[in-house]
């Protein structure tokens, strides 16, 4: 049977239509019977206002799945997902890293920083992605983040990314695993074993990500599915923490 949908096609213009099973947000789709053209009986360009748009920023910095954001603020998971690609995207590579210690009166402060790595996973349980983390053990900022496998060459990209000021004068407190000899200068480096303390804040920042990214927690269905989301993801709360850690100083 024909429909009048509209004024017709808006291809053709022919009313000879049939019902063309759903679009991605439930409405029902039609096909033109002439010219083979798919629409919609009623099209309209949903727009997201700018409150809903500022709520899903701070939901993403909270342990809250992507798909319960969708149920929650009431937006399609296609929208959703081009609207955190814009995000991350957005997310400045500075890590909103606040420096004015790592250039001035380094007679008075001594630049230290903690490092770390904890895993994480991506696609699937068994496709480990580990995230190397740097601190600043007197602001509490992140300094440099890195997202890779477990090996030295993984080691040698985190301190690539860690700011030249802390390179070049920072003493570095790590665990003593293995990867980190030979990346970072020996004169600088403090290796110590597990349980001395010397890392506490870096292990402290650890389970903060564990608890307010959900793609972090572990043994969770929440994890990513993408890689560059996975990043975009952590460098997005990164990005907020050195914020509120620096208006904190």
């Amino acid at each position: 049977m024909a429909l009048r949908i509209r004024d017709g096609c808006p291809e053709c213009g022919s009313v000879r239509c049939k019902k063309n099973g759903h679009i991605h947000n439930g409405k029902q789709n039609y096909r033109c019977k002439v010219c083979g053209r798919s629409f919609v009986a009623c099209p309209e360009n949903r727009v997201i206002s700018s409150e809903k748009r500022t709520l899903i920023k701070q939901l993403l910095l909270e342990r809250i799945s992507l798909r319960g954001i969708c149920r929650a603020v009431g937006v399609s998971l296609r929208w959703r997902l081009g609207f955190i690609t814009q995000v991350y995207q957005e997310a400045p590579d500075s890590l909103n890293i606040d420096l004015k210690f790592a250039g001035k009166a380094l007679e008075i402060h001594v630049l230290e920083s903690e490092i770390d790595e904890l895993w994480s996973v991506v696609g699937n349980k068994a496709n480990k992605q580990w995230v190397w983390l740097a601190l600043d053990r007197k602001t509490r900022q992140i300094i440099a983040f890195h997202v890779a496998d477990r090996s030295k060459n993984s080691a040698k990209q985190r301190w690539e990314k860690i700011p030249n000021a802390y390179r070049e004068q920072a003493i570095f407190y790590t665990d003593e695993y293995d990867s980190y000899p030979g990346v970072i200068p020996e004169i600088q480096h403090r290796p110590l074993p597990k349980g001395t303390g010397q890392t506490n804040h870096i292990e402290r920042f650890n389970c903060t990500l564990r608890q307010r990214v959900s793609r972090r927690v572990r043994q969770a269905l929440s994890f990513s599915k993408n890689l560059q989301n996975h990043i975009g993801a952590i460098k997005y709360f990164i990005c907020h923490y050195n914020l509120t850690k620096a208006q904190a100083i």
